[in-house]
């Protein structure tokens, strides 16, 4: 089980080793861990000790829930992955691990996307919504999509290229959050384009120039902006991605999805929908 329902193509733009040191790249953490204060030490409860007892080697206890048999349930966060306990009914042995029934159905599931994965993607949404990001198409769109971008990504450009028949359409909004990844230059190049005085007209010249456009580079990148570039990538890691683009979008049931890298015909409409 994970938070995200999770594509992945070949057609990626992969991190520079050169940047591997660099105020840019940011130490990996992964996803869920990022959330377990807000989820997991929302409120003080006592459990039963042989549940309790796993909170010594690292387990984070996040709720109970109903179990068959006279068992009681529990989900938890253990390394960044949600887990469940299952105290038994003598109330003194515990099973670790997915529980299912006699027609191979995980009774563990509803209960872990309720208690963790439905609430760790809604944060992650809006950290997407608060973050600086550039827009890409109408106020009036219904579909909003994610994508972490870098300026000197050949299959972004390709995206946005693919994109254009939705967006100009006025179906879908793209929300560009740059990050600077991929070489030296391409944190300069977001750089420009989030300072211009109009972002947003900015990076459609760029990419309609097939990024041969010439942008404006500073010299140096002024400390807001820096912060802001470090803030996005520092999602993009919360996120668990690595490599542009990657892309965000609620599916029609309002569930977080995730494609890393250029998507296929049938990946796209899955994001943008049928196109007009």
């Amino acid at each position: 089980m994970t938070i995200l329902n999770t594509n992945l193509s070949k057609s990626t733009g992969i991190l520079s080793s050169a940047l591997l040191n660099t105020k840019f790249k940011l130490k990996h953490t992964l996803l869920a861990m990022t959330f377990i204060p807000a989820i997991a030490l929302a409120e003080e409860v006592t459990y039963p000790e042989p549940i309790a007892r796993w909170q010594q080697e690292g387990v984070s206890i996040v709720s109970e829930f109903k179990a068959p048999n006279g068992m009681r349930g529990f989900t938890a966060m253990y390394e960044g992955v949600g887990i469940t306990l299952y105290l038994m009914a003598d109330g003194e042995h515990v099973l670790w691990g997915d529980l299912y029934d006699a027609k191979g159905t995980d009774l563990s599931a509803e209960a872990l996307e309720a208690a963790i994965y439905s609430k760790m993607a809604a944060e992650l949404w809006e950290r997407m919504e608060k973050s600086t990001w550039v827009q890409d198409g109408s106020t009036e769109a219904k579909q909003i999509v994610y994508v972490f971008t870098d300026p000197n990504c050949p299959y972004c450009r390709e995206f946005w290229q693919t994109s254009r028949p939705w967006v100009e359409s006025g179906k879908v909004q793209l929300r560009h959050i740059l990050v600077g990844i991929l070489s030296d230059e391409s944190p300069l190049k977001a750089a420009a384009i989030l300072n211009d005085k109009d972002p947003a007209a900015a990076l459609l010249a760029y990419e309609q120039s097939n990024g041969q456009g010439a942008l404006a580079l500073p010299n140096e990148i002024d400390e807001k902006t820096l912060a802001n570039l470090e803030s996005n990538l520092e999602i993009m890691d919360a996120l668990g991605a690595s490599a542009t683009p990657a892309i965000y979008y609620l599916s029609p049931k309002g569930r977080l999805q995730q494609q890393l890298g250029m998507p296929d015909d049938k990946q796209l409409k899955a994001i943008m929908g049928e196109p007009e």
